[in-house]
């Protein structure tokens, strides 16, 4: 029978779709009630690079991909569209796209996170004096009041990463967005918005608290837009989508895309759906995301901090009168050298790189500098090896980069313990990189921290179905979450941090080399 078609005799609803919009790869589960995966399939998410430095993605591949997976993953389950209780979605953050209110048309391709289009305009406005006046007024208000409300103001810097930038580049670059936004006719999307308007064809127009708190726009102590950022770089006010519950009935998707209306319970952003895939319920609790870039994130519960430096503040979830705080750390670029590396014949299989970093007895004082370093505030620098030498065997350069992802999770790490003032619990590790056991054992040896990774690493795509699955009723709380988690493998400290210190000191040494070359 085909996918999506009517049936008189099918099954009541007793499965939840999970899609995962990432950054290299389009993934779907659906799970039954025991959160065990029943069927799956990806696609591979294709970058479009119109000019150097620029990332994009085609909106219509996109929304083909997308749909694609959700039809291929119900078939190979061998179920059918009205047995789905709730289709949850988690979507990489920051990539956006504008499009005309009226014609649904779009002004450009999504903008993808990691664009650099931006970089130009960044460097002007933290260099420029008026940046210097904000800072200086909201240090005085924060002073004056003790509120941390005007603590991240007080050090706001602006970076590529960040969606706010790429949106004033939009509105100064790209005239027919310009004159909608004039006449109010320029509607905003992350990923999650433009899929919602497209699932539903139209009547749907929202986001979530933590897709909105991801793009440097949404203040997230006032869960507002932030009017004072977007008058700073003359942006309207009038593009951004009203910003709802993150597991809350969204609506359901139009009956003819899929056979039969399939109701959106939940969309969230990828980082904070890998969060709640691991059950980081509780403040203290640490998620580490090891994929296309680093993630460490700390549940602060309802408290939100603000820190100078490389910690950001994000709202993780809010689910009717709860809102859960984030801090977030990251890195970039951790599988993207990997991919390099394999691109170039370094090995064959992925799963080769722990056997043969674990071949040798170090990198033989080879480091690998990545493309970005962790406070990611040099967007020109580029990756490169030092100390190479004629003895230099792949090997050697394997277990230079895997070293250099550990090293990295190591300094987030110090920072975390530095500035985050609650007691850390549980650390729990998802994304691809987590499968590496030389990565994640050098991690827990250097952090001296008991590190657990699931048996399901696929953590955005689990953690947007678990939060469909609470709003359809498909499973009851929190706590009967808790009790579906299943532990892979837990990685306790083997060795002494102190043992890798010479070699950590030395990449240390070669990332103090390496900055604007």
């Amino acid at each position: 029978m085909p996918c999506g078609q009517p049936d008189s005799g099918a099954a009541p609803a007793r499965y939840v779709l999970g899609v995962d919009v990432g950054s290299t790869v389009v993934k779907c589960h659906v799970y039954d009630r025991a959160a065990a995966v029943r069927g799956s399939s990806y696609r591979k998410v294709e970058s479009l690079h119109p000019r150097p430095g620029w990332v994009e993605l085609d909106p219509e591949v996109l929304w083909s991909q997308f749909i694609g997976v959700i039809k291929e993953t119900v078939q190979a389950a061998g179920l059918h569209m009205r047995q789905i209780a709730g289709l949850g979605i988690s979507t990489q953050r920051g990539t956006f796209i504008t499009w005309h209110k009226r014609t649904g048309k779009p002004f450009h391709n999504f903008i993808s996170w990691r664009d650099l289009r931006s970089a130009e305009l960044v460097n002007s406005w933290n260099k420029s004096l008026l940046l210097k006046v904000i800072h200086v007024i909201f240090t005085v208000l924060h002073f004056l009041t003790g509120s941390d409300r005007y603590l991240a103001p007080s050090f706001l810097t602006f970076s590529t990463h960040q969606t706010s930038m790429k949106l004033s580049w939009i509105f100064k670059n790209i005239h027919e967005a310009e004159e909608a936004a004039r006449k109010n006719n320029c509607c905003f999307g992350t990923v999650d918005t433009w899929l919602l308007y497209r699932l539903t064809k139209g009547s749907v127009y929202a986001t979530d608290y933590s897709n909105a708190s991801s793009t440097g726009i949404f203040e997230p102590f006032t869960k507002c837009w932030s009017p004072t950022l977007c008058n700073l770089l003359s942006i309207p006010m009038s593009i951004y989508p009203p910003v709802k519950d993150t597991s809350f009935n969204f609506g359901s998707t139009d009956s003819e895309i899929f056979g039969v209306p399939i109701p959106i319970m939940a969309v969230v952003a990828d980082q904070q759906s890998a969060m709640f895939g691991e059950c980081c319920f509780h403040p203290g609790d640490v998620k580490l995301t090891m994929g296309t870039g680093g993630f460490w994130n700390v549940n602060t519960g309802e408290h939100l901090f603000a820190s100078r430096g490389s910690l950001y503040p994000l709202i993780g979830w809010k689910i009717g009168e709860e809102v859960v705080y984030l801090t977030e750390g990251s890195i970039s670029d951790i599988s993207t050298a990997i991919k390099w590396a394999q691109d170039i014949q370094l090995f064959t299989n992925v799963d080769e790189t722990a056997e043969m970093a674990q071949s040798i007895a170090d990198s033989q004082g080879v480091c690998f500098i990545p493309g970005l370093q962790v406070t990611g505030d040099d967007p020109y620098l580029c990756a490169s090896f030092m100390g190479l030498k004629p003895s230099t065997s792949r090997n050697h350069l394997v277990r230079a980069i895997l070293e250099s992802v550990a090293f990295r999770n190591k300094l987030l790490y110090d920072i975390i313990v530095k500035k985050v003032h609650i007691p850390l619990r549980t650390i729990r590790a998802d994304g691809g990189v987590s499968n590496n056991s030389f990565v994640m054992q050098m991690t827990s040896d250097l952090i001296n921290r008991k590190i657990e990774k699931p048996a399901n690493v696929d953590m955005s795509s689990l953690g947007a179905a678990f939060l469909a699955g609470l709003a359809s009723g498909f499973w009851t709380d929190k706590k009967q979450l808790k009790k579906l988690r299943q532990i892979e493998a837990v990685f306790e400290p083997q060795k002494d941090s102190e043992e890798y210190r010479p070699a950590m000191d030395a990449w240390l040494q070669a990332m103090k080399h390496s900055p604007h070359w």
